[in-house]
């Protein structure tokens, strides 16, 4: 289900069964989450798409029928999903979805967890729990709204309905809108790879803080102060002396 590939600093992890548009077995959850810790060690950053005509349908809606008489296997869903969609969230480093085609129900949720999302023109994207008379998981709605706002956070999850990846744009679900995905993702990454990985464990933490409602925090203090005299500092503004 998921392949990782680690090169050059960047992981690229894909969604690999496109013969359901990438949709997620319940099995499967708890993988991502081990999959993405391991390319947290091996990379500096990591790049999330998927196989085939689709980005992802998200949760595999053929395992819910076992699941109805079974609570033991609802609530390990549910907890498998969340660690596996938290663990891609908490990774220290940048991360980046690169979207084409649907991207449905879960799908939203696990573009969501990376810092930022690419799409192609072609792409679509719907919440769908409503239409199936379930519900979302509330980090995931946190999330959408943080995202997009509470409107249209609501639009989304009461009426089901998909938005073009250009209505994506434009309420903040992406960030950027490529036709050439692969030339969008590789420009973000050079840049993201041209800066300093402990830049960006700090920034991403501060990103969080701040989304969360925090304004200040000694950590972040004692980590603007450290990185301040830190090697990759002095080094570089030795080189642009040189330059």
């Amino acid at each position: 289900m998921f392949d990782l590939r680690v090169e050059g600093g960047i992981a690229r992890l894909t969604l690999n069964r496109p013969e359901v548009r990438n949709a997620v077995p319940a099995g499967c959850w708890a993988e991502l989450g081990a999959v993405a810790r391991e390319a947290a060690a091996g990379a500096r950053l990591l790049v999330v798409a998927g196989a085939g005509p689709a980005f992802c349908a998200g949760a595999d809606i053929g395992d819910f029928a076992a699941m109805r008489e079974d609570e033991a296997a609802r609530e390990a869903f549910r907890r498998d999903m969340r660690s596996g969609i938290d663990a891609l969230a908490a990774i220290p480093g940048p991360t980046i979805a690169a979207i084409h085609g649907p991207c449905f129900g879960a799908g939203v949720a696990l573009a969501m967890a990376c810092d930022m999302r690419v799409a192609t023109p072609g792409a679509r994207f719907a919440v769908t729990p409503a239409k199936f008379g379930i519900s979302y998981p509330q980090e995931d709605v946190h999330r959408l709204l943080a995202l997009a706002g509470p409107g249209q956070a609501a639009r989304l999850l009461l009426t089901a309905l998909p938005i073009t990846a250009e209505e994506a744009l434009r309420i903040g679900l992406v960030e950027i809108l490529a036709a050439d995905l692969e030339a969008a993702v590789e420009a973000l990454a050079a840049a993201i790879l041209a800066g300093s990985g402990d830049s960006h464990s700090v920034l991403k933490r501060g990103i969080a803080l701040a989304g969360a409602g925090v304004a200040a925090d000694p950590e972040q203090d004692r980590a603007f102060d450290a990185l301040l005299g830190c090697d990759v500092l002095h080094r570089r503004l030795a080189a642009r002396g040189r330059g």
